[in-house]
């Protein structure tokens, strides 16, 4: 009998541990954007962490027509530079919340740069919402997780 109950002692933990790793899902991987005026999906963007802070990149324009689009609105150095490959959030930082902010959260298409916070949806950990402030208005996209490719 007790060695019965140490089993399944090991089991239990064993299986709480593997429970929790799977819930605790990150804001890092591969994201589909969605615009949230018209719901086309736009690019695949990569969220990645570089020095312990939140990064992201273009990894693929997917909307129809726009594949190889360059930023044409951008001055300097991204002028006329491919969105593809793009970087678009520089040194976000992890707060108490769980949430990520940062001041460059750059939108190729408008060729703007946004204050932004980013965080995984409380209600579904494939969803990641992404906010950008100008001054004290903000617009909310929700991304969505890339499972396969």
């Amino acid at each position: 009998m007790k060695k019965s109950w140490k089993i399944n002692k090991y089991l239990l933990i064993i299986f709480l541990l593997i429970c929790q790793i799977s819930w605790s899902q990150s804001v890092f991987g591969k994201w589909k954007t969605v615009d949230d005026r018209n719901g086309i999906t736009k690019a695949i963007v990569e969220v990645y962490e570089e020095n312990g802070l939140l990064q992201a990149k273009v990894l693929k324009v997917v909307e129809e027509g726009k594949e190889n689009a360059l930023c044409i609105k951008c001055k300097g150095e991204l002028k006329n530079k491919p969105i593809n490959g793009m970087k678009i959030m520089d040194d976000f930082k992890k707060n108490s919340k769980g949430e990520y902010k940062g001041s460059r959260l750059f939108d190729p298409e408008q060729a703007m740069t946004f204050r932004g916070k980013v965080w995984l949806d409380p209600e579904d950990a494939n969803k990641l919402k992404v906010r950008g402030y100008l001054a004290f208005l903000y617009r909310t996209q929700t991304w969505h997780r890339v499972t396969e490719e």
